[in-house]
């Protein structure tokens, strides 16, 4: 019993290390239009991104060629809160499904390996390709 014990104290401070972002849909904020905020998301593997629905008619959901290796698509439901949780080190890209092709999308930075314009796909939409370069132009600035 007392090693029983012993092994679950040693298993608590690894789940209480994980923590949890949140992450709001708006319809606009200071860098424009259909933005996520923040747009880029630096989190640990195993840490849990809230995707919180402050503004009507949006959703969160990866997208397509911008999963790492390992990971899961995910696709939440318009105006529905998520919780997902990200294990897949590696650039995870998200869109706002109705507002994508307007640019809706953010980047969330799994692990210590910062975005480049490397990891965006060729057949992104205008839109969402110029956003996240915006993104990733900012991100150098800081």
């Amino acid at each position: 019993m007392l090693l029983r014990a012993a092994m679950l104290a040693c298993l608590l401070p690894l789940s209480a290390l994980a923590e949890v972002h949140e992450v709001k849909m708006l319809n606009r904020n200071d860098t424009g239009p259909m933005p996520f905020e923040p747009e880029y998301l630096v989190i640990q593997p195993g840490d849990t991104v809230k995707f919180l629905a402050v503004d009507p008619g949006h959703n969160a959901a990866t997208i397509a060629g911008m999963i790492p290796e390992g990971g899961r698509k995910f696709i939440g439901k318009i105006n529905e809160e998520i919780e997902v949780t990200l294990d897949a080190e590696g650039i995870w890209g998200i869109k706002c499904s109705p507002h994508y092709t307007m640019g809706m999308a953010m980047l969330i930075q799994v692990g210590d390996t910062p975005a480049t314009e490397a990891d965006l796909p060729e057949d992104l939409p205008q839109a969402a390709r110029q956003r996240m370069l915006d993104i990733l132009e900012r991100r150098t600035a800081d």
